[in-house]
């Protein structure tokens, strides 16, 4: 828990209610907020969710990391810890999985099926704790059988969207086995966990077999569509659908919306950034993504950032904290620490005990504008003032 001054800062803007001593004539009734959702029977946890997403940017920015709850640099699948709390002795606000071994069955080491039963406790325990769950899906190639990186091939989509072949009966099984594990994401409370879902990301680049080398717009569109109308048949209503393209270079607002799906199927606004300690790039682009955010009525995010092996002291302050402050993003989610317990390799992205950037975390955590676990409002019960439809 951050000091006594922190939480009065964080916690009372967030209710619209709370207005402390101010004179009744210096008050402003803030203006009700109507946002909208991909699918119109989401379950009022999820919808309680968004609205928060929307309601926490007007005071600062989540922060995030992938796997922090599955494995650390020097542990893995132990429970209760995180490299995160370990440094600063909370857990963040948002613990983020890939859960595509979820779905294609897969036994390669890589996001394997033996990580699946931790994977799902660590998505249970992070919504008892208050927490935001996020996943991402590193899908197989379902045509060719190689991982998400084989892009050797134009006709993926194509053959998922052809009704009654068999890439698009495989891929429907792996719709089957997504709609299991939403229906498995249940609380200590009865309630099912939302979950804001990032499929395709990273979707205008080249790398993956649903990027730009292998899909047409209108196929990554209709692939999108595709996944979105098939949850709701399959009777999953705990999705928050995020769009998160690869911002690495400097970009144009366009760039926000290029292979837009639609505004009636995305939900959430975020952008993959992988920028090195370019802060002039990086507040560019969080200036666009905020614009386009706000015109869409769409809260925003950046849902993967980090710098491989990163030893900059003041990383977090500098990098990362400065340039996020007044951005209006809803969070920042790093990338994963690999298990790496002899320290032999450098694929971390985030912060770990022993680590030159310690503390300057440390400060990044004790700023009122950031938000961890502890600091979090209830984001599963409606926020002041907004509707969500």
């Amino acid at each position: 828990m951050k000091r006594i001054l922190f939480i009065l800062l964080a916690a009372v803007p967030l209710c619209c209610s709370c207005g402390g001593d101010k004179p009744a004539d210096e008050e402003k009734e803030a203006e009700p907020v109507v946002l909208h959702l991909a699918d119109p029977d989401a379950t009022p946890a999820t919808k309680a969710l968004y609205s928060n997403l929307w309601a926490i940017r007007e005071k600062g920015w989540m922060f995030g990391h992938q796997n922090d709850l599955v494995n650390g640099r020097s542990w893995q699948w132990e429970e209760g810890r995180s490299d995160t709390k370990e440094v600063c002795g909370d857990y963040p606000a948002v613990f983020a999985v890939d859960v595509a071994s979820f779905m294609d069955g897969r036994t390669v080491p890589l996001q394997s099926k033996e990580d699946n039963p931790v994977k799902l406790r660590c998505m249970k325990e992070a919504y008892d704790r208050g927490m935001v769950v996020m996943a991402c899906m590193h899908l197989n190639n379902p045509l060719t059988g190689g991982n998400s990186w084989d892009n050797s091939s134009s006709k993926v989509a194509a053959e998922i969207l052809a009704e009654g072949s068999e890439t698009n009966i495989l891929f429907n099984q792996w719709l089957d086995n997504l709609a299991a594990l939403a229906g498995q994401l249940v609380g200590s409370d009865g309630v099912q966990i939302p979950v804001i879902l990032r499929p395709f990301h990273e979707h205008m680049h080249e790398w993956s077999w649903w990027g730009s080398r292998c899909t047409t717009e209108q196929e990554y569109i209709a692939l999108w569509r595709y996944l979105v109308d098939g949850m709701k048949a399959r009777g999953v209503h705990t999705f928050i659908y995020a769009i998160s393209p690869a911002m690495n270079s400097k970009q144009i607002e366009a760039d926000f919306t290029r292979r837009w799906p639609g505004d009636e199927y995305v939900d959430f606004m975020g952008m993959d950034c992988y920028l090195g300690i370019n802060n002039t790039v990086f507040v560019n682009n969080l200036k666009l993504l905020k614009a386009v955010s706000e015109s869409k009525m769409k809260p925003a995010g950046v849902t993967e950032i980090g710098i491989e092996g990163f030893q900059n002291p003041d990383y977090w302050t500098t990098n990362i904290a400065a340039p996020m402050a007044g951005r209006k993003m809803s969070m920042l989610v790093t990338w994963s620490n690999k298990y790496d317990p002899f320290g032999q390799g450098k694929v971390y992205y985030s912060v770990y005990p022993g680590h030159p950037s310690e503390e300057s975390f440390r400060e990044m955590y004790g700023r009122p504008d950031t938000f961890f676990c502890s600091d979090l409002p209830n984001m599963y019960k409606m926020a002041e003032n907004i509707s969500v439809e």
